[in-house]
Order: C-alpha cells, then structure tokens, then sequence
C-alpha cells in the first residue's frame, strides 16, 4: 500500500537463514604425549561413522587395532579402514610417504584388510614426503646431538614429516594435485627441491634420475585415490553421513601447544581438524580426548611424573611399553592432571576415553600428579612454555589405593573393583571432564561403556 505521499514502500529484504549445523564431526584426539590407545576408541566409533578422517601428521603416527585374531599397525591409514562399511579419508594437512604408504597397505591386506581401493581418498592438497626428506630429519638429529649450547636431539622418528612440513611452510613442496598434473612440472620441482637440500646438506645423496621414475609410476597408482577432499567431506555434512576425525599424535605433541621444541611439527590438537580437512568450526561436536590410566612419553623431553624404578619398569612391561613406529621404549610415569587440564583447556573435551586401567591392577598404592612447585615453593599455575622451568621442580602427588584384582574381564562400571571405581571418579573429579569409556585390555570387547 502506498503512503500518504503516495510513495510505494520497499519490500522487506529476504534474509537468508543460517542455522546451526545438524550433522557435526566427532572428533577423536590425545591428550597426553601420544600412545594412549586412540586406534582403539576410533575402531569403536568407526564401526558406527560413514567416514573416518585424518587430519594431520604422517607415519610418524603408529595405531594399533586388534579384530578378533588379527592385530593391526597402522600408521598412515586411519585406523577406520578396518570398517568395511566406512569410507577412509587422508586430509590435505596430512603428509605422506607414498612407498611406505604403499608397504602398509600390503602388510595389513595379509592380515586381512580387504577392498581397500573402494575406501580409500587421499586429498589433492596433501603434501609428499619424499625420501630426502627422511634423510634429512636424520642428518638434523645428527646436527642437534654435536650442539654443545645444551640443546638436545628432538628424538623424532626420522619419517620425514618435520623436514617435509618445512618443505610446505617454505612454499616449494610437492602436492598430490602437483603429481598428478603435467608430470614434466612435476619433475622439473621435484629437481630444484632436492637442489634446494642438496645446497642445504652436502652429505646429501639423492638419486634423481631413479626418484623421477619412481614417482611417474605412483601418479598413476595414486589417480583413482586423490579427489577434492574439502569437497567431499562437505557434501557428506551437508547430507547425513557420520563423520569421525582421528587426530594423529596428541595434544602435548602440538607444535603450539605441547613441549616445544620436543614436539611434532603439525597442530594435533582440535585446531588442526579445521586446518586439516577444511572444516568449519560451528560443525566441529563431540570432542574425545584419550587418556592413558597412567602416563607414557616416547623419545626426549620433559616428563615431570616419570618414575626411573621398579615401578616404571613394571608398567613399561605390563603395558608393552614400545612405540608402534619406532619400537623405541616408552617412559612411563605416573598420571599427570596439571598435563590433562592444560590440555582439556585447548581442546575442550566433551568427555574422555581412560584406556589401560587394567595395567594397574597388580598396584598396591597409585599416586596422580596434581601440582606443580618451583624449588622456593611457588606453585607453578599452569603447564608452562618454558620447558626450563620443568628441569627443577617439585610434583605434588595425591595417593590412592590400588585394588589388586583382575579387571580384564570386566565389561560394566559396576564390575570394576570399588578401589578402580574410585580412581577413575576421582580423575574425572580432577580434570572436570566425565569419564565415557573404560580400557581394560587390547580386544574390541574390553571398552567399558560407561554412559
């Protein structure tokens, strides 16, 4: 209707609608220095999910999922490949070893692993770790280990990943999309890359002339698994498909968050599922953080509550305490809540999976860190950046009484003996995170579903 002047009025603007997303990823991450049996709990949940995702890392990570006789080692793969319903995605933040790719696929098809090539996706963002590459995290150890300015070795797993992620952040690494493009561009960067190291490390022996073949026959292998990764992943949150993401490392190995410098080279923490896999945030739900019942780190760095006795040696046995990448000796110590809150602070957990509780059960007494003090008595707040201040200090333990009995075979909280009851209570209690699965041992069945 006109106005009085006889001017017609606008018509309302057309607002578009931008609700909250519906369909939002699960996300499975670490949150100690890594090992605390995340390839257990994405088994669980892939068996549920229609796509089962990495997002970051490369085969520096090691997984181990045990079906029925059959014990898997993944390393590249997401631990959900073993779903034959799930499709298995390998996200752009991802770096990868082709070759080694390649063997482990072929190590886990002799134990079973079937159809595969119909599940598998691999972005066309995600950047190639190349032989030089592992080469060179090698020579860079033996560098740090002649620094006589008190820096250590880093203790990396020499897979390639920190040279390579140093490859991608300088803008001069190869991508799938480049392999699978003009291979005479391809070949002509793939020279001035190892040019490039070569002027870098002169001790550096790089056969080209056999690395150009070598990858002109991948390309080919590789074209059916690489597509458009954020694409795909969008489509399928757009739709109804179930999503679960499967962090890589964990949080206290985040290159922001963790123990710096002895940390891995890419954000496994709940940031890099965005960066990772493209992602939004508003469709990011649940997040699970693992939590070993006591504490493991492999390699070097600070480890405030690790015990150099009998009772670090009795968990490292019990617990089969070997790195699944490196079969390098885990150190073990006893739990670390002021480690778990900072990171339950980055990452936000919606509740925790508390794994291995059965390796307690010949304890008489456990103890959990709760604190941290400074040599003149002055509480440390919070985990600290500084991994100095972590050299001298005091950790304040609570104790509790162990149960002494068998939990392997216990499928309910309620079977659990009242003195493991009380540990996992208080650990919740601690970390002001509730507590959804319990491990008490290796098999599918032994996940104890608490709510």
């Amino acid at each position: 209707m006109a106005d009085v002047n006889g001017v017609q009025p606008e018509s309302p603007r057309k607002r578009l609608k931008n609700d909250p997303p519906t369909n939002k990823v699960t996300v499975v991450l670490g949150a100690q220095w890594g090992d605390e049996g995340k390839g257990k709990v994405v088994d669980m949940l892939a068996m549920s999910s229609d796509v089962v995702c990495r997002c970051q890392g490369g085969n520096n990570a090691g997984h181990t999922v045990v079906v029925d006789d059959a014990e898997y080692d993944f390393h590249i793969l997401p631990s959900g490949i073993i779903n034959p319903s799930a499709v298995s995605l390998i996200g752009n933040g991802v770096v990868v070893h082709l070759g080694q790719m390649f063997e482990e696929i072929e190590k886990n098809e002799a134990k079973g692993l079937k159809d595969w090539k119909d599940r598998l996706l691999i972005s066309d963002r995600a950047h190639i770790v190349f032989d030089f590459h592992q080469s060179v995290d090698g020579l860079q150890e033996q560098e740090r280990s002649k620094d006589s300015s008190g820096t250590k070795t880093l203790g990396t797993t020499k897979k390639g990943i920190g040279p390579c992620y140093s490859s991608k952040a300088g803008r001069h690494g190869l991508r799938m999309a480049d392999l699978l493009g003009e291979y005479s561009v391809f070949e002509q960067r793939l020279r001035n890359l190892v040019d490039s190291h070569q002027r870098m490390f002169p001790e550096l022996q790089v056969d080209i002339e056999e690395e150009v073949k070598k990858y002109k026959i991948y390309a080919e292998r590789m074209r059916p698994l690489v597509t458009n990764c954020i694409a795909y992943v969008h489509k399928c949150l757009q739709g109804t498909k179930k999503v679960l993401v499967e962090g890589a490392n964990a949080a206290m190995l985040d290159i922001d968050f963790g123990t710096y410098p002895y940390v891995t080279s890419s954000n496994c923490s709940v940031g890099g599922v965005c960066t990772g896999l493209g992602i939004p945030p508003r469709y990011i739900g649940d997040v699970y953080g693992v939590v070993k019942a006591y504490t493991t780190r492999v390699g070097v760095g600070p480890f405030p509550t690790e015990l150099n006795d009998d009772i670090g040696q009795l968990l490292q046995s019990r617990g089969a305490e070997y790195g699944v990448t490196t079969k390098r000796p885990r150190r073990c110590g006893w739990l670390d809540v002021v480690l778990l809150r900072h990171t339950n602070m980055v990452n936000g957990y919606s509740a925790i999976a508390l794994t291995k509780l059965d390796i307690l059960d010949v304890l008489k007494e456990l103890k959990i860190g709760i604190g941290y003090f400074r040599k003149n008595r002055e509480r440390i707040e919070h985990f600290p950046a500084d991994m100095g201040e972590l050299e001298d200090i005091t950790v304040e333990y609570i104790t509790m009484p162990g149960w002494l009995e068998d939990t392997s075979h216990c499928r309910s909280f309620e079977d659990l003996p009242k003195n493991a009851r009380n540990y996992v209570e208080k650990i919740e209690e601690l970390i002001n995170v509730p507590v959804k699965w319990i491990g008490v041992g290796k098999a599918r069945a032994s996940m104890i579903t608490v709510f």
